[in-house]
């Protein structure tokens, strides 16, 4: 008996414990929600735009349980920084905008695009503009480039990658590994499935990725002279071993003399510069200066709110069957929340914001019905394209009645795929083997243990058949262009968003303001009289919760945002390719759902690859180098 006692009382003691574990961390999560409450009231002082990790048009829900495995990838939402950059044009309180870009993690050219024309809007208001770096890239540049002054720390620089790089092909492992990979598709560029079936890029996909690394790369090198047209960055780009040779290495001396920065400094002597414009508080360290923190300035800058409503759905991420939280969309919660709005808010003409490699065609086509929905109610729908959007993100668009995007956009690549992996061939090699009994060519399929029968690839075949003669049957109708037509442009390619202007595909330029504006005078509104309502979920308490515990501040360190010299920066981004080869796995299990997803559109943005994936990279890493 005494043991019994002695084992409950050990129990009891565990229970107590954990119960105030966690009410420790309820009411210190609680207490960090109420302590990070934006400041409204704003005192002169330099707003800090510190773009930490990457722009997203709508940032992920922390998880609160990930959270406690170490650093949470930041996300900067597009939206807030550009609106916080148009008020502080003309507000007196802000003396200077500082951009702090040591942990930027860069976006879809298009985001990057839409931030560095803000900054020239505030730059040419007269307004000073400083920037800081330990070391730039082409996104943080381009951003930097239309500030008055540019600062880089001298032991660092800034160096220029230009678009492309290596892509994982996984045929070779496949083949040792067993493992028979079926894939179902059509479209002659739909190179989203050729790393399961070839050791290297196919011609066509080379020739597509070419031309559009080309116009993506063309248009950077435009923005960038455009807003600093002294520097001189051609030898940077063509032959960067002997700008470095020239300079005996140091490479933050090269690019002051080459008119790439203005200054050299680290963070106390930039402190100093920006403390000289805007004031520095009594009995602060040396390097501080007054500070206006973002997430204060968005607070006290609201979007408008008068006048008739326009509604905003946001299809951001993957597109995904049924329902997922923010930076996925689920094919349920994107439709629910939808017509949710058509049925509850007064809205006048609606906006579909999309931000998306598509997905799931069975998903895509859901939150189309829900769009037409709002069709059917008289509204006018107006499509408006973010960084990317294409695949399923293109099929979405084809139920609006004009399609905004912006010259850099990534859009397209129309096609369909499915992709079946069995194991029969690698089971064989251990000495196991399926057997059993089917009543129809159908029975039991698919077999991932004894592999697929001849009939079930010819339904999958010709059910990825009828899927992209769908597709091709929505784009010809919504774009006034013959079914013809339309397949020769598709076959899964993808395109900028100015060639598919010229295709059109796209009608207009213009940004997410742009679209809600047209929506408006397609209403018959006046568009300075219309505010936008985004159809969007609050946030989870919990999630609150984990973004305030664990770096929602402007201040926080963030473990996974990539910062330090030239070298270190483009190692974090080396890094991702081994979770994104992790990602790439995951979703060839995931079993032959039919996919219109651009899979290969993820090279062109950093890697949104899960905590988990990078974790597993990391460790990949240090077993490969130790």
């Amino acid at each position: 008996m005494k043991l019994v006692r002695g084992a409950w009382k050990l129990l009891v003691g565990i229970k107590d414990a954990l119960v105030l574990i966690l009410m420790l961390l309820f009411f210190g999560g609680l207490f960090a929600v109420l302590s990070a409450r934006p400041n409204t009231a704003i005192r002169d002082g330099a707003l800090v735009v510190a773009l930490d990790g990457r722009l997203s048009e709508q940032p992920e829900e922390v998880d609160p349980l990930a959270s406690f495995g170490g650093g949470v990838a930041k996300e900067t939402r597009l939206r807030d920084v550009v609106r916080a950059l148009d008020a502080a044009r003309t507000d007196g309180r802000v003396k200077a905008v500082v951009l702090d870009l040591d942990r930027f993690a860069g976006g879809y050219p298009a985001a990057v695009a839409e931030v560095a024309s803000a900054v020239g809007r505030v730059r040419a208001s007269g307004k000073p503009v400083l920037a800081y770096a330990t070391a730039y890239m082409d996104s943080s540049y381009l951003i930097a480039a239309n500030a008055s002054e540019i600062w880089v720390d001298p032991m660092g620089g800034a160096m220029f990658m230009g678009p492309g790089g290596s892509q994982l092909y996984y045929k070779g492992l496949i083949d040792k590994l067993g493992v028979n990979v079926h894939v179902y598709r059509v479209g002659q560029f739909k190179s989203a499935v050729e790393p399961y079936t070839l050791t290297g890029q196919s011609a066509p996909a080379r020739a597509a990725n070419e031309a559009l690394y080309g116009a993506i790369f063309s248009q950077w090198r435009e923005n960038v002279a455009k807003a600093r047209p002294k520097a001189k960055i051609a030898d940077y780009l063509t032959q960067p071993d002997k700008v470095m040779l020239a300079a005996n290495g140091d490479l933050a001396k090269s690019n002051l003399a080459a008119g790439v920065v203005d200054k050299l400094g680290d963070r106390l002597a930039f402190g100093k510069r920006v403390a000289e414009i805007a004031g520095s508080d009594g009995g602060k360290p040396a390097g501080s200066f007054r500070t206006i923190r973002l997430a204060d300035w968005i607070a006290a800058n609201p979007a408008p709110a008068g006048g008739d409503a326009v509604g905003v759905i946001t299809v951001a991420g993957e597109i995904v069957d049924g329902k997922a939280g923010p930076g996925t969309a689920g094919g349920e919660t994107v439709s629910k929340l939808l017509l949710d709005g058509l049925a509850k808010k007064n809205l006048k003409a609606l906006v579909v914001r999309i931000d998306s490699p598509g997905g799931s065609a069975l998903a895509s086509e859901r939150i189309r019905q829900a769009v037409l929905q709002a069709k059917a109610q008289g509204l006018p729908v107006v499509v408006s394209m973010g960084g990317l959007a294409a695949s399923g993100g293109y099929w979405v668009a084809t139920a609006g009645d004009a399609i905004f995007a912006e010259p850099n956009t990534i859009t397209g690549s129309i096609g369909i795929f499915a992709v079946l992996p069995t194991f029969e061939n690698a089971l064989g090699k251990i000495g196991v083997t399926a057997d059993g009994v089917a009543t129809t060519p159908l029975s039991g399929q698919p077999d991932v243990f004894k592999g697929t029968t001849p009939q079930l690839d010819a339904v999958l075949q010709a059910g990825v058949e009828n899927g992209y003669r769908r597709f091709i049957a929505r784009v010809s109708e919504a774009r006034k262009l013959s079914p013809e037509r339309v397949n020769e442009i598709g076959q899964g390619r993808v395109w900028d968003g100015g060639t598919a202007h010229q295709l059109k595909l796209v009608d207009r330029f213009g940004t997410l303001d742009d679209a809600v504006a047209e929506a408006a005078r397609r209403a018959k509104l006046d568009p300075a009289k219309v505010h936008a309502v985004f159809l969007e979920k609050e946030p989870k308490w919990t999630a609150k919760i984990a973004a305030a515990l664990f770096g929602s501040g402007d201040d926080d360190d963030d473990a996974n945002a990539p910062s330090g010299d030239a070298v270190a920066r483009i190692a974090a981004e080396r890094r991702a390719i081994f979770a994104q080869a992790i990602a790439d796995a995951r979703r060839l299990a995931r079993g032959p759902s039919v996919q219109a997803l651009c899979l290969e559109c993820t090279a062109y943005a950093p890697s949104n690859a899960r905590q988990g994936d990078l974790k597993l990279a990391d460790l990949l890493f240090a077993k490969l180098f130790q």
